[in-house]
């Protein structure tokens, strides 16, 4: 996903209908998004069905194939097939990740953990900006920059097969002896009884209920749909706000910002998938000690500031006479939106998304959820350059601060916290939530509003 922004820059120069293009442009980065929003819906049927090591593998397996395919491509069009492959295994990935870790994780280090597997994305971003800029001087540069992302696929793929299954689906699966096997691998013995009480009674209540869960059953329920509300909402801002625009186009914004050459355009923007990396650090930290819900409202408050800053240098850049000075402020807003996005609105909506929603509606959800990230994604992607040109950078930045205004508003309104909490006592806040206090949980409720 990172590894395209430098590689457009090379594709445009060796296919003429893409340099002539925006249009094409836009679908070349966006194609794996439209792969990654099949992915991610199927994703959640397939983590339910097979289990999150076999999705795994599975991504791992379509992901070689699209990076084979788009090192290969004759034409735009072949590579953009390649690129709808890459992204159905991202979209897959995307789903079963952060439930994995969060089923295989103890409730206090949970967000830490599911954090870091938003510093794996950041970090794998970065890389690739360090590939992109690793093959600037070969022939056939960019066939190298897309085919050589096979190779961590490639690896995660081995070691999967090392790795056990979630205990938690075992369990669900009534594979209860794996499971327990798996559970005393993560905890001590006085701990492990409790965590098999725990899933003994969640698999007790599923097998209670005893029906499969689709898709229409998530708005049937008042509880589930406020879960869902929150989580959805949460993935569909941390798009709307812009990230993937900044992380797929920022070589191309900076050189919409003054500085024509490609290869200074690849450094600079080197600097600010650091930036994306160094503050995901930040955020691990901060999820299990600050807290979801108020590192989201303090990184959305800056990411406004950001996007003002950004399209004020933009708007006073084309019409003064220089834009040097604007250009370089141009890319410091760039790093500084980055800098306060990565810690908050980067790790908490995928966090949210692994811990909010009951058991047996947890592949579904997060799938639905990571869908809506994937669509948000997509429609941002397919529009920006087309926006930019037609209103200008400056007023398109604008726009996104608008939108970051309304996710502090959602925030505020429908995000509960959930720092800390166990499955259950999550189950349990949103069922007080949707119905009132009537069942004596005053003081998860309170924990859940308390920001």
């Amino acid at each position: 996903m990172g590894v395209i922004s430098g590689a457009l820059l090379y594709i445009k120069d060796d296919f003429e209908a893409v340099n002539q293009s925006s249009f094409l442009q836009e679908t070349i980065v966006s194609m794996a998004l439209v792969g990654a929003i099949v992915g991610a819906a199927s994703g959640g049927w397939i983590n339910d069905a097979y289990g999150r090591k076999k999705a795994t593998l599975l991504a791992d397996v379509v992901f070689t194939a699209g990076a084979i395919i788009m090192a290969a491509a004759p034409d735009p069009y072949v590579l953009i097939l390649g690129r709808v492959l890459v992204g159905l295994g991202v979209g897959i990935a995307s789903v079963t990740a952060p439930v994995y870790i969060a089923e295989a994780s103890p409730s206090e280090v949970r967000g830490g953990l599911v954090s870091t597997n938003v510093l794996m994305i950041t970090s794998g971003q970065f890389l690739s900006y360090l590939v992109n800029l690793a093959f600037t001087e070969l022939p056939g540069t960019w066939r190298w920059m897309l085919g050589v992302s096979a190779v961590p696929a490639i690896i995660q793929f081995v070691l999967m097969l090392f790795m056990p299954e979630s205990p938690r689906w075992l369990f669900m699966k009534s594979d209860k002896e794996k499971a327990i096997l798996v559970l005393s691998k993560i905890y001590d013995i006085a701990r492990l009884e409790d965590e098999i009480d725990h899933l003994s009674a969640a698999a007790e209540e599923e097998l209670r209920k005893k029906k499969t869960v689709r898709y229409l059953d998530v708005f049937k329920s008042k509880e589930i749909r406020l879960a869902f509300l929150a989580g959805a909402g949460l993935q569909a801002f941390q798009q709307f706000t812009g990230i993937n625009t900044v992380m797929y186009y920022s070589p191309t914004i900076v050189q919409m910002a003054g500085f024509q050459s490609n290869q200074l355009a690849l450094l600079l923007s080197l600097a600010v998938a650091g930036t994306n990396a160094v503050g995901t650090i930040v955020g691990i930290y901060l999820i299990d000690h600050f807290g979801r819900k108020k590192l989201a409202l303090s990184s959305l408050a800056g990411v406004i500031i950001s996007l003002v800053l950004l399209s004020w240098a933009f708007i006073s850049g084309s019409s003064a006479s220089s834009s040097g000075v604007y250009g370089w402020i141009a890319v410091i807003g760039l790093a500084l939106y980055i800098a306060f996005f990565a810690p908050g609105m980067g790790p908490v909506p995928w966090t949210l998304n692994s811990e909010v929603y009951p058991e047996q509606y947890r592949g579904i959800c997060g799938g639905m959820s990571a869908t809506v990230n994937w669509i948000s994604n997509l429609i941002v992607a397919q529009t920006f350059l087309t926006v930019a040109e037609l209103v200008g950078t400056g007023a398109t930045f604008l726009i996104l601060a608008g939108i970051a205004v309304l996710a502090v508003v959602f925030v505020i309104l429908f995000v509960p916290e959930t720092q800390g909490l166990t499955f259950l006592e999550v189950e349990q806040m949103w069922k007080e939530r949707a119905w009132g206090s009537s069942l004596n949980t005053e003081s998860l409720l309170e924990h859940g509003n308390s920001s």
